[in-house]
């Protein structure tokens, strides 16, 4: 059958920004898919607690006011979110993130923000098997032209995305995109969860230092390129 063809549980964050240290959840959605059909999903909006800005709600579309009205406080809803995903790890199932190192350094960070349990303590373990398509496509298709984000790379595969920057659509899209890129190219596909998971922290590790020197030789001499994935530990939590 292969792992692509198993149950896997998409996973999306909808947030204030984009530095994943600093950015709070604003909504948040987990998705079970087994051979590209969902079975099912659960869905979050919060109260980050602090404004969204105007470029964040232009993305989501998530205003102050619904998330004050609507939303459940920020801790309520980063503990819910954990415990959900550490479920699915501790029972093997793979959960899968279009870009994960955003998604779980953030919900990293917002569990140490609010003085919650880290992903690491709760499991007893790093958090995997992970799958992110990001990853795993930049690497199998490394010299394809265009864009990578999950609109683009869902046409290259003829995944459909209902709704971009809705974390359920998001979800249940990075699920179907894994099982679309494992059907075409077969290595992928060949691995187990734990060994592609491993392959996924050096290919990470291997285009980050790429891009850093990508950087420093178009003038940059400092630039540094985290190459750590799927998940980045908060030096400091705002």
């Amino acid at each position: 059958m292969g792992w692509h063809r198993e149950l896997l549980i998409g996973f999306d964050l909808e947030t204030t920004g984009t530095d994943p240290q600093e950015a709070r959840i604003v909504t948040g959605a987990v998705v079970e898919v087994r051979a590209g059909q969902e079975l099912g999903r659960r869905e979050w909006l919060a109260d980050p607690g602090v404004p969204i800005p105007p470029d964040a709600v232009a993305v989501h579309g998530i205003t102050d006011e619904r998330a004050a009205t609507e939303g459940r406080p920020g801790a309520e809803v980063a503990d819910a979110i954990a415990e959900v995903l550490v479920s699915a790890w501790r029972s093997g199932v793979p959960v899968v993130a279009y870009n994960a190192a955003f998604d779980l350094t953030l919900l990293a960070a917002e569990l140490r923000r609010h003085g919650l349990a880290p992903l690491r303590d709760r499991l007893g373990a790093d958090p995997a098997p992970v799958i992110d398509p990001y990853t795993i496509d930049r690497s199998v298709d490394r010299y394809r032209r265009g864009k990578r984000n999950l609109e683009a790379v869902c046409r290259e595969y003829g995944v459909v995305l209902e709704s971009a920057h809705d974390a359920s659509s998001d979800a249940l899209a990075a699920a179907r995109l894994a099982r679309a890129i494992a059907d075409r190219h077969a290595k992928v596909a060949d691995l187990g969860p734990a060994e592609l998971h491993r392959r996924q922290v050096e290919w990470y590790a291997e285009w980050a230092a790429d891009f850093q020197s990508f950087l420093r030789r178009k003038g940059d001499p400092t630039a540094v390129v985290d190459g750590t994935w799927p998940l980045r530990e908060p030096a400091r939590v705002p």
